[in-house]
């Protein structure tokens, strides 16, 4: 899995391609949505093995998890997010696909369920260039953690910093 500190990059991208269209509390919920799905780690504390359905990468990382957060979002919107509950649905849905999308880029673990309940197996993309983050905290303070950083940095943060950078671009030569 990529890291928790670049699980929103997507989203910070996505902000800046936006602009003022996206209020920063529906920031905020992207961001959550977007690292939400790893809290699942929580599991191996109560005896959820990694390969079940509710273990890491699992019913978390699925589509009907984002769909679920999308309708979070739909209902929170109006309220709590202010913004409107398509952004809401759209911001929670994304933030969360995101997240799969990141995980099965990676190059280790199991896979993401991301078709869960319909399917249990577990899958990764063809192209898997980002380095798996390690749970343990003290390997990951270590140079296998370093290497993570910095394979984030290549593949996560940089095509999000170019994406926004480009759509801030864009948006101030149009207006």
């Amino acid at each position: 899995m990529p890291t928790v500190f670049s699980h929103p990059a997507p989203m910070l991208a996505l902000a800046a391609i936006m602009g003022g269209r996206v209020s920063s509390r529906m920031l905020l919920f992207g961001v959550l949505c977007a690292v939400l799905p790893d809290a699942d780690v929580i599991g191996f504390r109560f005896g959820i093995s990694y390969a079940d359905a509710f273990g890491h990468r699992g019913f978390s990382h699925s589509l009907a998890f984002a769909l679920l957060m999308g309708c979070v979002g739909f209902g929170t919107a109006p309220l709590l997010l202010r913004g409107s509950r398509l952004m809401g649905f759209f911001i929670g849905f994304l933030a969360v696909s995101s997240h799969i999308l990141l995980d099965a880029m990676t190059n280790g673990g199991l896979g993401v369920a991301a078709l869960w309940p319909f399917a249990t197996d577990r899958y990764f993309l063809d192209w898997r260039p980002i380095r798996v983050s390690p749970l343990n905290l003290h390997v990951f303070f270590g140079r296998k953690g370093l290497e993570v950083l910095i394979s984030e940095w290549r593949w996560v943060w940089l095509p999000c910093l170019a994406a926004g950078a480009t759509g801030w671009l864009l948006r101030r030569a149009l207006s």
